[in-house]
């Protein structure tokens, strides 16, 4: 017979990352992440939607801000119900999530896409002065 144990997952719990602002950080960071919520056990498709969101806003700052910035910061927090993820880069500027977007361009959507799916999943998306720089921070609830 075999059993297995679970481990309890802590009350709160945050991992980051400090990757260079690389067209490869993108895939890699999600891999990272994707593995972080496995291991906290978040459900499939709460998982997606944080992944899509981090594809999204690592996108921006490695497009907006890797050439003012050596190093991104991501972090991913799990507690008291919530996951939040926070990039952070060295681009004082603040990204603008009611910016009208060209119909026919190649980009320009993901801000919206991430305004959008948080909204839908009754979370938070915020844009603020950090450091030198900014961040952008989503919390949408963990399940």
């Amino acid at each position: 017979m075999v059993t297995a144990t679970a481990r309890p997952v802590p009350v709160r719990s945050s991992v980051h990352w400090a990757p260079k602002p690389t067209v490869a950080t993108v895939p890699r960071i999600r891999t990272c992440v994707r593995a972080v919520l496995e291991g906290w056990r978040i459900s499939p498709a709460v998982a997606d939607a944080l992944l899509l969101v981090v594809s999204e806003l690592v996108t921006n700052a490695v497009q907006y801000a890797g050439a003012v910035t050596d190093r991104l910061r991501v972090t991913v927090t799990f507690g008291g119900g919530w996951l939040q993820l926070e990039v952070a880069d060295g681009d004082p500027a603040l990204p603008c999530a009611g910016a009208e977007v060209d119909p026919d361009a190649e980009g320009g959507r993901g801000l919206m896409i991430v305004h959008l799916l948080v909204a839908e999943m009754c979370g938070e998306l915020a844009a603020l002065p950090c450091g030198r720089g900014k961040a952008v921070r989503v919390r949408i609830p963990a399940s």
